[in-house]
């Protein structure tokens, strides 16, 4: 399921990394691990934000995606099923069959 996964990161623990040269390793890291389709940043409500869309195959793998993001950075994350335009055009199609 693709799934868009918004993780916000903590200021200070995010400046430590960056003060640290590890912040760019990190985010290599955990967002190569999950192979995403497109990976974004930018600021959310004042925070470094990561906006990342990936396959999600298990939902038994939440956890280990998510631990990084809470340990290294005490991010506030989310995980929010999404579609690409495709996607929606079969779901339309769907539902007016099902009218």
């Amino acid at each position: 399921m693709r799934m868009l996964l918004t993780v916000q990161m903590d200021t200070e623990k995010s400046n430590k990394l960056i003060e640290d040269d590890k912040l760019t390793e990190f985010m290599q890291e955990a967002v190569g691990r999950l192979r995403p389709e497109a990976a974004y940043f930018g600021a959310q409500e004042g925070q470094r934000t990561g906006f990342i869309v990936f396959d999600l195959n298990e939902v038994s793998d939440i956890p280990s995606i998510a631990e990084p993001f809470f340990s290294q950075l005490g991010a506030k994350i989310s995980f929010i099923p999404v579609m690409n335009l495709d996607d929606v055009r079969g779901g339309l199609a769907k539902a007016a069959q099902g009218s």
